[in-house]
């Protein structure tokens, strides 16, 4: 399960629009805290700091813990804006989750055993349908990542969403359980090869054809 990865944050006293521009002047970030049955709380965050976990995966399944002033808040972020054109992040907002919480989130997919996989050795390309599986469970259980394993798959062979073993009180947002993951599929550049002789001969066979109308 996730563990909670430590943002320091600052409180801001200017809230709307006009104190957002002035804590981006001020070169940080604004963000909000809400929910909890608490007020919302106006905070401010290091643009360096929040770069480093908007590289990473899984942002929004990730458990933060923002320090402000000296107290804690256990939060998962729900909502990024970003600059339209240079794509900076220009707003966060962060919602504070109970035990009893439930949250939607999309989490990343990660393939395990490539060197074991029949159908990579053959020279079959791994073709991944789906890089993360959303499911539903509680805010403090969300996994890292669903783990898949490939080293039974052969050329043809895929993995659906029924063949993973979720954790317990994890579920799946979909009833599509026939939904594909992962598909090991024939190598590219042979079935290339075999569709441009199959177009030479056909128009072989044209050619002789023709000549023996002439």
């Amino acid at each position: 399960m996730s563990e909670s990865v430590s943002l320091a944050a600052e409180k801001r006293e200017r809230v709307g629009k006009g104190g957002a521009r002035a804590t981006r002047r001020a070169g940080r970030v604004p963000a909000i805290i809400y929910g909890g049955q608490q007020d919302p709380v106006a905070i401010s965050l290091d643009p360096t700091e929040l770069h480093k976990q908007l590289r990473g995966p899984g942002f929004f399944s990730r458990v933060f813990e923002l320090n402000v002033a000296g107290q804690k808040h256990r939060v998962l972020a729900r909502d990024l804006q970003h600059h339209p054109i240079n794509g900076r992040p220009l707003h966060v907002d962060f919602m504070r989750f109970s035990a009893t919480t439930m949250v939607d989130v999309d989490i990343e997919v990660v393939f395990e055993n490539e060197e074991e996989c029949p159908g990579l050795k053959k020279g079959g390309v791994l073709n991944v349908v789906q890089h993360s599986i959303s499911v539903s469970c509680l805010a403090g259980q969300i996994p890292q990542s669903i783990a898949i394993d490939l080293s039974g798959l052969d050329i043809g062979d895929g993995i659906h969403l029924k063949d993973i073993a979720l954790p317990e009180g994890v579920k799946p947002t979909t009833d599509d359980m026939e939904a594909a993951i992962v598909i090991v599929a024939a190598p590219t550049v042979a079935a290339a090869e075999e569709e441009e002789e199959g177009e030479e001969e056909g128009t072989a066979v044209a050619s002789e054809t023709g000549s023996s109308e002439d």
